[in-house]
């Protein structure tokens, strides 16, 4: 039998602030959604459900990396760059 194990990921604390901070500017609210990781057992198979945020119907996918993915470097400024040239003003 396939058993799926799903683990839930906590969004960054300081990233959320700032994307707070900037709704608040627009007058808006957004809605973050935690994403979570599924693996199967006994298997190296496993899916990373990205973090989303959902600003006035538009959704964004949201990447996490912490210091053991090194070879992928994550930069927070992208995400409110694409915030701010999306008009939510």
């Amino acid at each position: 039998m396939i058993n799926i194990v799903k683990k839930e990921l906590e969004f960054d604390d300081e990233l959320k602030k700032k994307i707070e901070f900037i709704c608040g500017f627009c007058n808006t609210t957004p809605t973050i959604i935690n994403g979570n990781i599924r693996k199967i057992d006994r298997t190296n198979l496993s899916y990373i459900e990205p973090h989303r945020i959902i600003i006035k119907g538009i959704t964004i996918s949201v990447n996490e990396m912490n210091n053991t993915q090194k070879n992928i470097e994550y930069n927070p400024n992208v995400v409110l760059t694409a915030l701010m040239k999306n008009g939510l003003d």
